[in-house]
């Protein structure tokens, strides 16, 4: 991807490129872990769940649903390209607004039940990995990643369970991206 920058935009500086390199690293390794991390601990809290993320028929569905619900990235900022009005306030062409993801994946409108984690419901229009242009360059690769890893984790330690109570699982409460900072776990 680096290279293909190099070669369209070669007026990119060092410096630039460098940005841009740590970006796509935080932005593809942090933001995956995190949901990996993350969807286990979902999955362990409702293991009744986990034959959707084993079953090659529903694992595309589960993890479109892992992602609706558990929205690892809390928002974006996005500029109003003219005067818009939102929920009866006026946001002037220029203003920046945040977008907060969560709150649009848990919109009841669009998806009954939002808090429920309901890996046999359909969730088309997510906003997990943003959308139109703003849309996550490697939203593709991170699919892939977790259509692989749940079945691969769960196969391979089918008695997977939490070592800990649920409440005692440090959450990163503190950090950009929402997580988990251990998963403590137990088998066999």
């Amino acid at each position: 991807m680096l290279g293909g920058l190099v070669a369209d935009a070669p007026d990119l500086t060092d410096e630039e490129l460098t940005n841009i390199a740590f970006l796509l690293l935080g932005g593809g390794l942090d933001t995956t872990a995190n949901m990996l991390g993350l969807g286990t601990f979902a999955l362990l809290e409702h293991p009744e769940q986990i034959p959707a993320v084993t079953d090659p028929a529903r694992v595309d569905n589960a993890v479109e649903e892992l992602l609706r619900h558990l929205s690892v990235v809390p928002g974006t900022v996005r500029a109003a390209l003219e005067d818009v009005e939102v929920e009866g306030v006026l946001v002037r062409a220029g203003e920046s607004v945040t977008v907060s993801i969560p709150g649009g994946n848990r919109d009841p409108e669009h998806f009954p039940h939002p808090d429920d984690l309901d890996l046999g419901r359909e969730t088309g229009g997510h906003v997990a990995f943003g959308h139109g242009v703003h849309q996550c360059l490697g939203q593709q690769l991170a699919r892939v990643e977790m259509r692989v890893g749940f079945p691969a984790l769960f196969r391979r330690f089918p008695d997977l369970r939490l070592a800990v109570a649920p409440a005692d699982v440090p959450l990163r409460t503190d950090m950009v991206i929402y997580g988990v900072h251990a998963l403590p776990v137990a088998w066999g």
